[in-house]
C-alpha cells in the first residue's frame, strides 16, 4: 500500500470505480456464486478491517498521466499499461511501468530509512506462490467462445518455447520431480484446468473471465494469464505480436486443425523437457514437436497477413527466425529470449562457482541469482545490467527517450490518451473513473462519459479532438453528445 502511494507526491486521491467490475461473470453465459480466491480474499479483508484501512487506502489506486493503472493487487503492486493499438507503444508502456514501480521502490527505501526495498518482474517466489503477466486483447462477441479456447489451446500451450522467462527448479508436484531442471517457464507448474473464470486457484490455461471494457454486444475480451513476466523487449513483442495475427487466424476461421491430448500436462512437459525436445500427442495420438505445432500457426500467418505492414512483417520474420534457432541451436536467441538468456547466466555462474544443479544448496544459489534476472533496478539487475553493457548483445526495440516519455505520455490514436489528459486538464473535476467510463462532478451533478466504444482509432480520434477544443468539462460533455460531423466520420 505505502509503495504504491509513493508514486504521488500529493495527497492520495483513489478514482477507481469497483462498482463497474465484475471478476464473477463468466463468457460461457454464467455469473458463479464465488471465485475460488474469495475465502483467502475475506481473510486478508478480516485482517484489514481489524487493521481499519478502508479499502480505497487498501487498493492505493493510481491512475497515471500516462494511462496506466498501478495499484496494491491481492498484496502485490500491479501496473496495468494502457491500451494501445501498436505492438511497439506497448513495448514503451510496459518499459515505462518498470521504471515506475522503481521510482516507488526507491521512495519507499527513502522512507524507511533502512533496508532496501527490491522490486522483482517475474512470476514466482520459489515458495509455491505465483502471480502473473496478463494480456488482454478485445474479440468480436461473434465468435463462438469454444472455438476460441479450441483455436488457442495448441499455440498457448507452445509459445513458451520462445516466450518463457525460464525458472530453476519445479514447484508444483516438487516431490515427483527431478529438481535439478531448468524448466522454460515460470508459469508453467501452476495450471490445473483447461478453461475457468477463476485467476489464483485451479488456474485455467484460458481464463472466461467476462469484463469485455467495451460494448458487451460486440465484444469479448480475451484475458490471458498463462504468460510469463519478460525482461527482453523482444520476448515480448513476439509473445504479444504473435497472438495477436493467431487471433485474426481466429476471426478468419483459418486456425490450424489441432487438438492436444492433455493440454495442461503438455504445458508442464514442455517446460520441463531437459533435452528440449518438445514433443506433446495429439488427441489422434500422433506426436508432434512444439517447433511445429508454432510452425503450423507461422505458416498460416504468413500466408494471410505478410506484407501488410511492417508491424506485422517485424513479427512474421522474428517468430521464423526464432522457430529456425530453436530447431538448431537455442543460444542464437541470447539476448532476444529470456529463457535462454537466463541459461546463459545460470551456466556461466554456475561453472564459475564450480556449483552442482542436482545439489539442493547449490540449487538455491541458482535460484536466487534466477531471481536477481528480474530484479527491476538496473544497478542490480542481472538482465538489466547485461542489456547495459556495451557489446549490444541485447535486442532493443524501444530506447530510453521512448521509454521516458512513455512514462507520462499515454499512446496516441486511443481512449488511453483521452483518460490521461482528461486527468491533467479536468482533474479537479473527475469523480470516479475505470477502463471504460469517466464519472465528473459538475454543479453538484454526476455526468458519465461512456468510454466503451471508444476502442478503435477512429473514434478515439474524435473523441481526443473534442477534448483538445473544450474548453469546460461542460464544453466537452456537450461536444461529445453530438454526432461526428461529416469531417470527422471515418
Amino acid at each position: 500500500m505505502e509503495l504504491i502511494r509513493c508514486y504521488a507526491r500529493e495527497d492520495f486521491v483513489a478514482l477507481w470505480d469497483y462498482d463497474l467490475e465484475n471478476p464473477r461473470r463468466d463468457m460461457r453465459g454464467f455469473e458463479v456464486g464465488e471465485l475460488l480466491q474469495d475465502l483467502d480474499e475475506t481473510e486478508h479483508l478480516q485482517k484489514d478491517r481489524a487493521r481499519k484501512i478502508p479499502l480505497k487506502d487498501l487498493k492505493s489506486d493510481l491512475i497515471l498521466a500516462n494511462g496506466a493503472r498501478l495499484y496494491n493487487d491481492h498484496t502485490h503492486p500491479e501496473y496495468s499499461t494502457a491500451e494501445c493499438l501498436s505492438l511497439f507503444d506497448l513495448i514503451a508502456q510496459d518499459r515505462a511501468g518498470e521504471h515506475i514501480v522503481l521510482q516507488c521502490a526507491r521512495r519507499r527505501t527513502e522512507q524507511r530509512g533502512h533496508g532496501v526495498v527490491r522490486l522483482y518482474k517475474n512470476n514466482t517466489d520459489f515458495e509455491g506462490h505465483s502471480y502473473g503477466c496478463h494480456e488482454n486483447f478485445l474479440l468480436p462477441r461473434s465468435i463462438p467462445f469454444d472455438d476460441v479456447v479450441a483455436a488457442l489451446l495448441p499455440f498457448l500451450v507452445t509459445r513458451q518455447i520462445y516466450a518463457g522467462a525460464g525458472k530453476v527448479g519445479v514447484e508444483a508436484d516438487g516431490s515427483r520431480h527431478h529438481q535439478g531442471v531448468f524448466q522454460l517457464a515460470q508459469r508453467s507448474d501452476f495450471f490445473e484446468v483447461i478453461a475457468s473464470v477463476d485467476t489464483m486457484t485451479r488456474r485455467p490455461l484460458v481464463n472466461t473471465r467476462d469484463e469485455p471494457h467495451a460494448d458487451p454486444t460486440l465484444y469479448r475480451r480475451l484475458h490471458i494469464i498463462i504468460g510469463d513476466a519478460n525482461m527482453c523487449e523482444w520476448a515480448t513483442a513476439l509473445k504479444v505480436g504473435a497472438l495477436r495475427l493467431v487471433l485474426e487466424l481466429l476471426e478468419a476461421g483459418n486456425v490450424p486443425a489441432l487438438e492436444l491430448a492433455d493440454p495442461v500436462g503438455a504445458v508442464k512437459a514442455i517446460s520441463r523437457d531437459s533435452d528440449r525436445r518438445w514433443e506433446l500427442e495429439l488427441a489422434d495420438c500422433s506426436v508432434i514437436s512444439a517447433v511445429d505445432v508454432q510452425s503450423a500457426y507461422l505458416e498460416r500467418a504468413q500466408s494471410q497477413t505478410a506484407g501488410r505492414d511492417a508491424e506485422t512483417d517485424w513479427v512474421l520474420d522474428e517468430w521464423q527466425a526464432a522457430l529456425q534457432a530453436l530447431a538448431a541451436d537455442p543460444m542464437e536467441l541470447v539476448g532476444r529470449c529470456d529463457w535462454v538468456t537466463k541459461k546463459w547466466l545460470l551456466d556461466a555462474f554456475a561453472e564459475s562457482e564450480g556449483l552442482d544443479w542436482n545439489k539442493a544448496e547449490d540449487r538455491a544459489w541458482l535460484q536466487s541469482q534466477d531471481l536477481e534476472y528480474h530484479n527491476v533496478d538496473p544497478q542490480e539487475g542481472l538482465y538489466l545490467m547485461l542489456e547495459g553493457a556495451p557489446d549490444g548483445s541485447v535486442v532493443r526495440l524501444c530506447d530510453e527517450a521512448t521509454t521516458k516519455a512513455a512514462r507520462v505520455t499515454p499512446p496516441k490514436g486511443t481512449r488511453a490518451w483521452f483518460r490521461g489528459h482528461v486527468l491533467e486538464k479536468f482533474g479537479a473535476q473527475v469523480r470516479s473513473l475505470n477502463w471504460d467510463s469517466i464519472e465528473f462532478d459538475v454543479d453538484g451533478r454526476v455526468r458519465t462519459v461512456d468510454l466503451r466504444g471508444c476502442v478503435d482509432a477512429d473514434t478515439a480520434a474524435i473523441f481526443n479532438t473534442r477534448l483538445d477544443q473544450a474548453g469546460t468539462v461542460q464544453e466537452l460533455l456537450a461536444a461529445l453528445a453530438s454526432p461526428p460531423t461529416a469531417k470527422e466520420a471515418p
